[in-house]
């Protein structure tokens, strides 16, 4: 009778709604003065080449808002602000979709989702949640898109201590790009699967899109318009000069191989499939983490690598740690390009502008092919939680880029030389904040998906103590789905935690 009064209260006191807030204020420097470092490629402006010291690669502002109608539908709305493609700071909707449970272990969303490719994919914009200053971007950078807009289904099973988490999305998303254009996502479809086992996690994601980047076309445009003129100079030429000239069959060649170069190449609605693998262990006093990625793009982009691993150890509010993380190329660094056709005939006021033509898109080809990131990085840095919902963060980054490469650096002038090294130095800010919330029914488990509800035949116990599993053990709820769209903060908010005991491994945050 008590577990059917609580139901039918719980029931009663929707809609309810909460606010979140969180953001990062920080400056970054860069020892390579003609590149600029960036977080990912969608930003316009960076340290080292824009600004010697430069607050746009790592601040940002964020606000969430999670809406629960009923017992099983709710909603969440995220937005952040920082730096976009044209150098502002205009708000952009990260996240805006519906969730209805069907159990507590079965959910369905659509609209604007997190993507849970990587493993802190859903805190990868509250900086709070993390250890490091920002995540490796030797790997993170490999994937700039966040989101996806469509549909997922999220499946929890429970094998003894152990909880496995299945989700399988469909959808697309696109992003503007600095030089113009976007950068767009379709026909996309996702498997994440997360495990956990006491302190230990696991995380490994697959999928497969088609990706277009517009930006690419006016090289591969070019492409197509020389092998146009070079087939039209082959038909004359068969026709003005001695039967099996070389002028002709060149030409007839080279326009051939011009077109196959741009159908080659061209990102333009070629498939993309991304693969991840991810581990962490975080006992509390310490913690280690690694993760591996590779994109395989039938395209410019080709098939490129990135991982890291990192260890802190956390003494007291401090919390230090080691990172060495990698960059790779995996795929073709060169290619012949387009060869130049055979001059001293009537026809060389023809024949040399297309050779020079050939000669400035084989090198822009052979430039974007082995131009791809190449860099080792070790970082060195500390985690100061100087305040319950605040931490100061510095951290130092040494890298080594390959060779041909600018590596991560992008905007590289023209006295830029690839290869060689360079230094970072970045000092940020993470706050987080919450705001009122709007509900009654208090003696209910708020750790479930940041909802409300009660837990049967548990509602003599406190609230608080029921969420973190401190009661009853059969009252204990299961944990929080990856990616259900709340802030990492509302997993496991430990009333009784220490100051420095704030970021788990990224993935576990003590809300204050």
């Amino acid at each position: 009778m008590m577990c059917n009064t609580a139901s039918a209260q719980a029931d009663a006191d929707f809609p309810s709604v909460s606010f979140h807030g969180f953001g990062t204020l920080g400056v970054a420097h860069s020892t390579e003065n003609k590149a600029d470092f960036l977080a990912h490629d969608l930003q316009a402006r960076g340290a080292g080449l824009s600004r010697a010291w430069s607050p746009d690669v790592d601040s940002r502002l964020g606000a969430q808002l999670n809406a629960n109608f009923t017992s099983q539908l709710s909603g969440v709305l995220q937005v952040v602000a920082e730096q976009r493609h044209d150098a502002t700071y205009r708000p952009r909707v990260e996240w805006s979709n519906l969730k209805y449970e069907f159990t507590p272990d079965l959910s369905i969303r659509a609209g604007r989702i997190v993507l849970p490719i990587l493993m802190v994919s859903d805190s990868r914009k509250v900086g709070y949640a993390q250890p490091w200053v920002r995540p490796p971007v030797e790997l993170y950078s490999l994937i700039p898109l966040t989101s996806s807009d469509g549909i997922d289904l999220s499946y929890r099973m429970h094998l003894g201590e152990v909880n496995n988490t299945l989700q399988i999305g469909i959808g697309g998303t696109s992003a503007d790009t600095p030089d113009g254009g976007e950068a767009i996502s379709k026909d996309g479809w996702l498997i994440s699967d997360t495990v956990e086992y006491g302190d230990a996690s696991f995380h490994f994601a697959y999928s497969r899109s088609k990706l277009t980047v517009e930006p690419f076309k006016v090289l591969f445009d070019g492409f197509r318009e020389y092998s146009a003129n070079a087939a039209q100079l082959a038909q004359t030429a068969a026709v003005m000069l001695p039967p099996g000239h070389p002028l002709a069959t060149r030409a007839a060649a080279e326009a051939s191989r011009a077109n196959a170069v741009a159908e080659k190449y061209d990102p333009d609605s070629k498939r993309l499939s991304i693969i991840s693998v991810g581990g962490s262990y975080d006992p509390g006093d310490w913690f280690i983490m690694a993760e591996w990625a590779q994109t395989d793009n039938k395209s410019v982009y080709g098939k490129r690598q990135g991982w890291y691993a990192t260890g802190g150890y956390r003494f007291g509010a401090f919390t230090p740690y080691l990172s060495y993380a990698e960059a790779k190329l995996k795929s073709r660094q060169n290619d012949p390009g387009i060869a130049a056709l055979p001059v001293g005939t009537p026809f060389d006021a023809a024949v040399v502008p297309l050779n020079m033509g050939a000669a400035a898109l084989s090198a822009e080809l052979n430039e974007q092919l082995s131009g791809a990131a190449k860099q080792k990085t070790i970082s060195l840095g500390v985690r100061w939680d100087f305040a319950r919902s605040a931490a100061l963060k510095l951290q130092y980054d040494r890298s080594h880029i390959g060779s041909g490469s600018t590596g991560t650096l992008d905007h590289a002038m023209p006295d830029f030389r690839p290869g060689g090294k360079f230094e970072v130095f970045s000092t940020t800010v993470d706050f987080v904040f919450k705001g009122a919330r709007n509900h009654v029914f208090l003696k209910t488990n708020s750790n479930l998906h940041g909802r409300h509800r009660p837990e049967p035949c548990c509602a003599n116990l406190p609230g608080r103590s029921r969420a973190r599993g401190f009661g009853e053990k059969q009252c204990k709820q299961p944990e929080r789905q990856p990616g259900d769209g709340y802030l990492p903060w509302q997993d496991k908010p430990i009333p009784q935690r220490r100051t420095g005991d704030t970021a788990r491994s990224g993935r576990r945050l003590a809300y204050p």
